[in-house]
């Protein structure tokens, strides 16, 4: 599990911009399987980074304004994972088909109740860990947080995802009710899973312009051409592989390695293998958010924000 605290943020849940408990009573989260609150008792949720709860002790909802919970009704607080990883040449997201109602037969997110003591990320891990046998993240971070008092029909229930990668190379163990699904032609899902799907693929694509985030789609060592392929995959569009490899060196995000793969038997040149020079999550091109985008029908053999650096890369936060 060591791997998943690298890239976890380590801050505490924060209020949801609909929330409210104007008297300021404490909320109930159930329990479900797996969580560690057993006894189903109401605890207090801090809102803010650097709340400490490692003693397990109640802590309370600090609620904005303009929120609904006037009766101090319970509800409870999930986590989520948006798994992805480039599987030939599609970008799938990790699925498990539901056995019971709510939404029998529809495909869902991995995930499940946060425990009273856990932290969101951890909370994550472990139940990626347990549920689905998937201990092999490149990274994971926070994506969003659903507020809607309607997602579940069954009640409230605050959902926290997280976007969490897994390399080509690695072949995650899952069980008979999990599958890949392109996630770009999701088959029928439940909840509002497949928005929160559709803001991973946004949240990724968007981070393939100005970070090195394609470490944690990439196997160890690769050529150019294998890398082309990931980063097609998870844009959605073709990239040139001589222009991505300009742009990728020029960044200092990857760098050659001494080993090469075998000639095949059509004999020419041996491939370059080709490695990321951090396995951890920096900034290498701060402006790209702040560029228009370039229209695909016409430059869509090129990255969203290829145009030439002015800073040098930096870490990010």
């Amino acid at each position: 599990m060591a791997q998943y605290h690298a890239n976890v943020p380590g801050h505490q849940p924060e209020a949801g911009a609909a929330a409210d408990n104007s008297r300021d009573e404490p909320f109930r989260y159930e329990a479900g399987a797996g969580a560690d609150n057993s006894r189903d008792e109401p605890f207090r949720h801090e809102a803010g980074a650097g709340a400490d709860n490692s003693r397990g002790e109640p802590f309370r909802h600090e609620a904005g304004a303009g929120a609904d919970n006037s009766r101090g009704e319970p509800f409870r607080h999930e986590v989520l994972a948006v798994v992805l990883q480039v599987r030939g040449t599609s970008l799938d997201v990790l699925l498990w088909r539901r056995g019971e109602p709510p939404f029998e037969g529809r495909w869902s997110l991995p995930g499940g109740p946060l425990g009273a003591s856990e932290r969101l990320g951890t909370s994550t891990g472990r139940h990626l860990a347990t549920k689905v046998d998937l201990a092999e993240i490149a990274h994971l971070e926070q994506l969003e947080t659903r507020s809607d008092p309607g997602r579940d029909p069954r009640g409230r229930v605050l959902a926290t995802a997280y976007l969490a990668l897994v390399a080509t190379d690695a072949e995650p163990r899952i069980p008979a009710d999990t599958a890949w699904h392109p996630a770009g032609d999701l088959p029928p899902t439940a909840f509002d899973h497949g928005s929160i799907i559709g803001s991973a693929r946004e949240r990724l694509r968007a981070k393939l312009s100005y970070t090195n985030i394609g470490f944690a789609l990439a196997p160890e060592t690769f050529t150019i051409a294998q890398l082309r392929d990931i980063y097609a995959a998870a844009l959605g569009h073709p990239v040139s592989a001589t222009n991505l490899q300009r742009i990728l060196a020029r960044r200092a995000v990857i760098e050659a390695t001494p080993a090469a793969l075998r000639p095949t038997s059509l004999g020419g040149r041996p491939a370059t293998l080709y490695r990321f020079a951090a396995r951890t999550l920096v900034i290498t091109n701060p402006f790209a958010a702040f560029r228009p985008p370039v229209p695909l029908t016409h430059r869509a053999d090129r990255l969203p924000s290829e145009i030439p650096d002015v800073t040098a890369p930096g870490a990010a936060r």
